[in-house]
């Protein structure tokens, strides 16, 4: 039996969404072809992951507002993980459901030009750069059915923009799911202007275990010539909540764009971080860790497609699965014709901690030109039982021994990541999702 995927929003509500958060005209007639697109076009089919029973049509798309933070010492212990806790935090927003919670950017910042806002707030004050950016070079509205129900039902996000600065200091969101229902249609367009660089930060954080709701994330990462965007992200969704996350990057000339995810869902979770390298030397380098856990469902997909001569992608995949749950991990690495010289390396490995747990990796190479280099590794297996037994033999309990052998076979890929902030998230997430 298939899902219902027949909205019930349409487009007077549609408009008066839009007109309550006084959008531009542009982005209202954006929200309903969008959804005039929906009905007809079908939806995504991971490989190897029946998705046509999912929730997506069941969930509250409009939510009370959150009370704002006077303090972030008001903040759960759960969220607080997500913090810097030896150094003050200046640059930080807090989504609490679809609205600002807390916003703080440093004076120096402000200053230089940088723009670290909301969405709302962005295409308001920064319409003509929204507009520019928006769903335009990194993810098209109609790609599929759940692309176009993101840019139909969009209701917060994130714009951060640079422009000739080189930042030190990194930019943080949290993005909060409080209300139980609410789903999240969370839009998050980072822009890296010539010759500059930054560092980004997102949290998703939810407590629904047994409610039902919905989240549909679409980020856009643009790094323009020379400019370098390190992307950390780790993902906390709760059970209840069916996940869906593109995230997209493009570099142009002599561009950098780094990848540091965390994919902590408890829940059905379908996930592509897919770069684009445009032009010559586009370098980008996607680390990612993942641990599935009940009976969840899960497909990641990784994908770097070059297109200029020279360029440099590296994919780096590390996933373990307990009980009952189910992951597909796809690597691609695309060399289009024109972009010799290039080097597409990938790496996935799978660890399945139990008997009906189930792991796939699924490496790929597509190359349509001769002078390129190339490359992929690939595994899947079961935890050695004598690392266990050896473990458990020096008074280690069989839960502390799994938890080690976890952290040991995530480590390789967490103490790479190029972002300290995001490791130490990751090992908290990890350790509260062992035991």
């Amino acid at each position: 039996m298939t899902v219902e995927t027949k909205l019930p929003y349409d487009q007077d509500y549609i408009n008066q969404f839009s007109q309550d958060n006084n959008e531009p005209d542009w982005m209202r007639d954006l929200r309903l072809q969008a959804l005039e697109q929906a009905d007809s076009l079908e939806m995504p089919q991971p490989d190897k992951t029946n998705i046509t029973k999912w929730n997506f049509s069941n969930f509250k798309h409009d939510a009370a507002k959150g009370e704002k933070i006077a303090s972030l010492d008001q903040l759960p212990e759960d969220i607080q993980d997500f913090l810097d806790q030896e150094n003050k935090q200046e640059n930080l927003l807090i989504q609490r459901n679809h609205t600002v919670a807390y916003a703080s950017l440093s004076k120096d910042l402000e200053e230089k030009g940088v723009i670290f806002t909301d969405i709302f707030t962005a295409i308001s004050e920064h319409e003509d750069l929204v507009k520019r950016y928006y769903m335009k070079d990194a993810v098209s509205v109609d790609e599929h059915r759940l692309t176009a129900l993101h840019a139909a039902l969009m209701n917060g996000g994130a714009f951060v923009y640079v422009q000739n600065v080189q930042l030190e200091e990194p930019l943080q969101v949290i993005f909060w799911q409080e209300d139980p229902e609410a789903a999240m249609f969370n839009h998050v367009l980072v822009v890296a202007d010539d010759n500059s660089s930054l560092t980004y930060v997102e949290n998703y954080f939810s407590q629904n275990h047994e409610q039902e709701t919905v989240a549909n994330i679409v980020t856009e990462v643009i790094a323009n010539n020379n400019a370098q965007i390190s992307f950390g992200g780790v993902d906390n969704f709760a059970e209840g909540t069916t996940t869906y996350i593109n995230r997209r990057g493009v570099a142009y000339r002599d561009a950098r764009i780094e990848w540091a995810l965390g994919q902590m869902n408890d829940g059905n979770t379908v996930s592509e971080n897919v770069t684009h390298l445009i032009d010559e030397n586009a370098v980008s380098n996607a680390k990612t860790v993942s641990v599935g856990r009940g009976k969840q469902s899960q497909n990641f997909t990784s994908q770097i497609t070059h297109f200029g001569k020279f360029t440099e992608g590296h994919i780096l995949q590390h996933g373990v699965m307990r009980d009952k749950a189910r992951s597909i991990f796809n690597g691609i690495g695309k060399i289009e014709h024109g972009g010799s010289g290039s080097n597409a390396e990938q790496e996935s490995r799978v660890l399945m901690l139990s008997k009906d747990a189930r792991g796939d990796a699924n490496p790929i190479l597509l190359i349509d030109e001769d002078d390129v280099e190339a490359g992929h590794a690939a595994s899947v297996g079961r935890v050695d039982p004598l690392q266990l037994y050896y473990l458990m033999s020096r008074g280690i309990t069989q839960q502390e021994a799994e938890r080690l052998v976890i952290h040991g076979f995530l480590e390789p890929v967490v103490g790479q990541l190029p972002i300290e902030s995001v490791k130490a998230q990751l090992r908290q997430v990890i350790e509260r999702k062992v035991y």
